[in-house]
């Protein structure tokens, strides 16, 4: 089952296109020589493969240029850099300013694990109009993501039964239906992505952010993190400290959490964001069509998946709404305010029996597109977290701990226990508790958090300006809603953001945006 807590919102792609370019292709090859040596083919790039999400190319820019990419090569195992490489598919928008006051490249990661950059970066690319005055835009399929060597598990047909199973078990016979569920993803993942798996650990991308930062020509990395993005730049500032130029964490990861207390702060985070969206329908002036209360809109939704486990209605045809696929896509709806209209009409159609638009929002969840193809968000996330975390969960663990998530969230305690049990099985051990983000002698990181965070909770801000150390994070504050705080077109955060990337000016610590 994926963890929902640890998937940024995904981007809704429309058609899909197999065929791989030269300039984007990610097939592996022999080592040969030093690779920060190594000349980027940029071209013009194709539209998305169906890793990466589908859809058609990325439109031109603004200016009347397009979106380039490239093939970045790098060790397979960093263990053995001068072995076999992989492709890491890069993207760019050119520097649209002045030559002479260029900064450099800035990279993008917009978390996962398991995103698309190369989707992702032009979808939201007007975002940064600003930024990309004095820098040209760079983003990336992380290895093991998309173009870059993807994990690969299950088909299509065997994923949309995945994401159709019980997620929240209530009897012994329903766990074992779990577990042998889970077995059975993960051993398709073995199978299919055995020479990958052991080599999409967040240290090694890191890794490749370095060498991306070599290839590119910067002397330091200037970076833009987003969710888990947070932690792999955390990650990329603990190995490379002196290599750290201007950077920005948003919508943060708390770094000194192991699995079970990051899924235990996101029940409680996606219930506070419920509760903020439940809070916001019954105040306005126009009645609230889901509920005359607060606690009537959440009653509701408790009763309608409540319903939905006994029996499902209909979703996408031929598929059913279930129980899991309602929660997932509730969860979609609370990563960003302007999805709340959409999960007010889609709980509006599921009361009289009609469960799409629910379903399309888990969908979209799921890296799943309209006909019916996936990307392979689900495989990356799942491989990457089990690369990364060294606990593995039983059931019986996870049944105990049951109603202590239950009581952080009642709508998504549930479902978010038994997430952790996604590793047990995995072919390759975890490497960790939690990530040593830890960075003594970096320059400053503009750690920026959002009191109203359902996937990456408030508390992991502060958390992670302590965890880089003294000197290092520079925490500011947005009182706001959704996933991350820069895409809230909130004027105070991106005049913040801005002023640093573009300016080197570094805000006061503790600074409070509203």
């Amino acid at each position: 089952m994926p963890n929902p807590s640890r998937i940024r919102a995904a981007v809704t792609a429309a058609a899909l296109l197999s065929s791989l370019v030269a300039g984007c292709a990610t097939d592996s090859g022999s080592g040969s020589g030093d690779l920060t040596k190594q000349e980027l083919d940029w071209k013009d790039c194709p539209a998305p493969s169906p890793a990466e999400g589908g859809g058609g190319a990325p439109s031109p820019l603004p200016n009347g240029g397009t979106w380039q990419c490239a093939t970045l090569r790098a060790p397979r195992d960093w263990n053995d850099p001068k072995g076999d490489t992989i492709g890491i598919a890069l993207i760019r928008a050119k520097a649209s300013g002045d030559p002479g006051k260029r900064i450099g490249s800035l990279i993008f990661n917009f978390g996962g694990p398991g995103g698309s950059g190369v989707t992702t970066l032009p979808a939201f690319g007007e975002d940064y109009t600003k930024l990309r005055t004095r820098y040209d835009l760079v983003s990336f399929d992380p290895r093991g993501v998309g173009r870059s060597d993807p994990v690969e598990c299950e088909s299509d047909a065997q994923l949309d039964d995945y994401f159709q199973q019980d997620a929240t078990p209530d009897d012994k016979a329903e766990r074992a239906q779990l577990l042998e569920r889970t077995k059975k993803f993960n051993g398709a993942c073995e199978k299919n992505s055995k020479t990958i798996l052991p080599h999409v650990r967040t240290t090694d991308a890191a890794r490749d952010m370095d060498l991306m930062r070599q290839v590119l020509g910067d002397k330091q990395l200037h970076y833009f993190g987003i969710s888990y993005g947070t932690e792999l730049g955390g990650v990329y500032a603990h190995l490379f400290p002196k290599h750290v130029g201007r950077a920005v964490f948003d919508g943060v990861v708390d770094p000194t959490q192991n699995p079970e207390e990051s899924s235990l702060g996101q029940a409680r985070g996606f219930q506070l964001a419920l509760d903020n969206f439940a809070e916001d329908c019954t105040s306005k002036i126009e009645e609230c069509p889901i509920g005359d209360t607060p606690q009537d809109v959440k009653d509701r939704i408790a009763k309608l998946l409540a319903s939905l486990e006994k029996k499902p209605i209909p979703g996408v045809f031929p598929r059913e709404l279930t129980q899991t696929a309602a929660t997932n896509g509730i969860a979609q709806s609370l990563y960003s305010k302007d999805f709340w209209e959409y999960l007010t009409e889609g709980l509006e159609q599921a009361y009289d029996g009609d469960g799409r638009i629910l379903m399309l929002l888990s969908d979209s969840m799921n890296g799943r597109s309209e006909n019916g193809e996936y990307s392979n968000i689900t495989a990356a996330n799942v491989a990457v977290n089990c690369a990364d975390d060294k606990p593995r969960y039983t059931a019986d663990y996870v049944q105990q701990k049951v109603p202590e998530f239950r009581s952080a969230s009642p709508l998504f305690g549930d479902y978010l226990a038994w997430g952790l049990v996604s590793c047990t099985n995995w072919a390759v051990p975890g490497a960790a508790d939690h990530p040593d983000v830890s960075a003594p002698g970096s320059a400053p990181i503009l750690v920026v958090g959002n009191t109203g965070d359902p996937a990456t909770p408030y508390e992991g801000a502060r958390r992670m300006v302590d965890a880089l150390g003294k000197g290092v994070g520079v925490e500011l504050t947005y009182k706001g809603q959704g996933h991350g705080a820069y895409d809230s077109k909130n004027k105070c955060v991106q005049d913040a953001v801005n002023g640093y990337l573009l300016d080197g000016k570094v805000p006061s610590a503790d600074t409070v945006c509203s």
